[in-house]
């Protein structure tokens, strides 16, 4: 597992406040109410906020827990794909949800008509990730963490900072 750097910042402080504050990844989707189920009702992210405006336009705004942007290079990308989906080339974007129950969850992602591309697995870095093709044309990661960072980082390849 060499090569692995898990590095934890926080900003504890009112003073340090991080100049930003959300990440939002806006997705056009073609069927709206498809998509809006599916992310909504059966992945549970819960709704903030709705609009509707002229032309038929919607948004509806979805929480997803803590937000966090994962820049890996494509070795990385190469390695991570050969042990979440068989090699198999993810999408350049590929939204991660976190989640308690891996395959619960993942069943009822495919129930809800998501193809299934990699089923639950564990990985290297003790994670539990399946990987589907998901409404609204994307290709998502569900993944399960098997251990805390605390844990995590004592073991060779990882780090905390």
């Amino acid at each position: 597992m060499s090569g692995f750097i898990l590095i934890s910042m926080t900003h504890s402080t009112s003073e340090q406040q991080p100049p930003v504050k959300q990440l939002r990844l806006i997705v056009e989707a073609e069927d709206f109410d498809a998509a809006l189920t599916f992310y909504r009702d059966v992945l549970g992210l819960p709704e903030s906020a709705a609009f509707e405006g002229d032309g038929e336009a919607r948004v509806a705004i979805l929480e997803a827990g803590r937000a966090t942007l994962e820049l890996s290079n494509p070795a990385q990308v190469k390695m991570i794909d050969a042990v979440e989906a068989d090699g198999r080339p993810s999408a350049r974007i590929r939204p991660a949800f976190e989640v308690d129950d891996g395959p619960a969850r993942t069943d009822d992602l495919t129930d809800a008509g998501a193809e299934l591309i990699a089923a639950p697995r564990e990985t290297p870095w003790r994670s539990l990730n399946s990987r589907l093709n998901a409404p609204a044309d994307l290709e998502i990661t569900l993944f399960q963490e098997l251990e805390t960072p605390d844990q995590r980082h004592t073991k060779p390849g990882f780090k905390q900072l």
